[in-house]
């Protein structure tokens, strides 16, 4: 492999060995045993390289390597080998439907909820049961647009590290804590004594996040809590909540789905946040 400002970077061939033990990580319990990942799409492995000491591996198709040489340039400075798999072979690893030919292989960069609400954070959204992988996604990347501190994805939700995941979220999961496997409980406990206000997105709920905003509670610290997409929150978690906050909704649709509904919140948290500060 050469690395020259006139000359394009050709990957050696990868090894079967360094395929099959990429394709594992299409498993859960392959990504949970090895604490890896894969990242697919350009945007994905850029964000990926960006961070330090996260790619282990760049596997990018024989057919289309000189399309990616920037990828291949910054896996070539920050040390991280680059490998040319056959299209058809590179193929068994995408999860799209017509992949781009470029494919990370990296650590897995979740934290502890000590560490995801450590400083003073300001805005942070736990998923609660979350269980559309491009649902929490989505959600990573809204919180990430927003300026959200940090995400907390609880227990029985999906699989961060899922190739829909990861690839809804945009590379934003490269930029932001998120910690996984959290129990409400006291991610709710933790965020009450880091001085964060505890909010519930349901339609149900007391007052609209437009009371919140007209009374100034809307631009102190806040954790929002987002239930799953069919029941919203359970019971014995609502109960938990400072309040259960609904959005306004002025035409006739019956209701927004999880990650516009975060969207919505979260940028309106943002801007109050911003305008009071």
């Amino acid at each position: 492999m050469t690395d020259s400002t006139d000359e394009p970077i050709v990957p050696a061939p990868a090894s079967q060995g360094l395929v099959r033990s990429a394709r594992r990580l299409l498993r859960r319990k392959e990504r949970t045993s090895t604490a890896e990942f894969l990242a697919e799409g350009r945007q994905a492995v850029a964000e990926a390289l960006a961070l330090p000491s996260t790619v282990l591996d760049l596997l990018v198709g024989a057919d289309v390597f000189e399309r990616h040489q920037d990828l291949l340039r910054a896996a070539v400075r920050a040390e991280v080998p680059v490998w040319s798999v056959p299209p058809a072979l590179l193929a068994t690893l995408a999860d799209t439907v017509t992949p781009q030919g470029v494919l990370a292989v990296c650590r897995t960069v979740d934290v502890t909820l000590e560490d995801a609400l450590a400083g003073a954070p300001r805005l942070v959204v736990l998923c609660d049961q979350v269980r559309d992988p491009g649902n929490l996604g989505t959600v990573i990347r809204c919180a990430d647009a927003f300026g959200a501190d940090a995400v907390l994805v609880s227990r029985d939700s999906v699989d961060l590290y899922n190739a829909k995941t990861v690839r809804a979220s945009t590379g934003s999961l490269f930029h932001l804590p998120v910690a996984v496997e959290v129990d409400v409980a006291d991610a709710v406990a933790a965020a009450r004594a880091a001085g964060l206000l505890v909010l519930g997105a349901d339609g149900g709920g007391q007052g609209t996040v437009e009371d919140l905003v007209d009374s100034g509670e809307l631009s102190r610290p806040v954790l929002w809590v987002m239930g799953n997409e069919a029941w919203g929150l359970p019971p014995e978690h609502a109960d938990l909540l400072d309040r259960l906050v609904a959005l306004p909704m002025y035409g006739r649709a019956e209701s927004l789905n999880l990650s516009t509904a975060a969207a919505v919140f979260l940028y309106a948290t943002a801007t109050a946040q911003r305008v009071r500060s």
